[in-house]
């Protein structure tokens, strides 16, 4: 299976920005979607962005505008790009690649290959 490592969270105030980073390898099967997935304290984890080898991207409504999702093939790296962050941004992040987006809910996520996630805290 793929390994992935995510990088670059910490601890900003409302309206800070934050990028975050995730090293792909280690993978033989054909990766088709890459995505970002948080987990907020009490909250179940929620797919926030994807991008297919198509350019086609997903977020989720509430980062819409704010967050911008990349990929650099030539590095096999991930990044999410996070802008205007507020409080409820607050979780850990986890990259994920998987075979097809079908969109950011289960069908995409629930089979997905997920990294060990890096915290995002922000303050009022």
């Amino acid at each position: 299976q793929a390994q992935l490592a995510e990088s670059g969270g910490g601890s900003v105030q409302t309206g800070g920005s934050l990028k975050l980073s995730c090293a792909v390898s280690g993978y033989h099967l054909i990766l088709n979607c890459f995505g970002w997935l948080r987990q907020a304290p009490g909250k179940e984890r929620e797919g926030v962005a994807a991008i297919d080898t198509s350019g086609n991207t997903y977020y989720i409504d509430s980062v819409k505008g704010r967050f911008t999702m990349s990929k650099d093939s030539a590095k096999n790296t991930l990044y999410l790009q996070m802008n205007s962050l507020k409080p409820e941004d607050t979780a850990i992040y986890y990259c994920a690649v998987t075979s097809r987006c079908f969109g950011l809910g289960p069908r995409t996520f629930d089979s997905a290959n997920w990294g060990q996630g890096t915290q995002v805290t922000v303050s009022s």
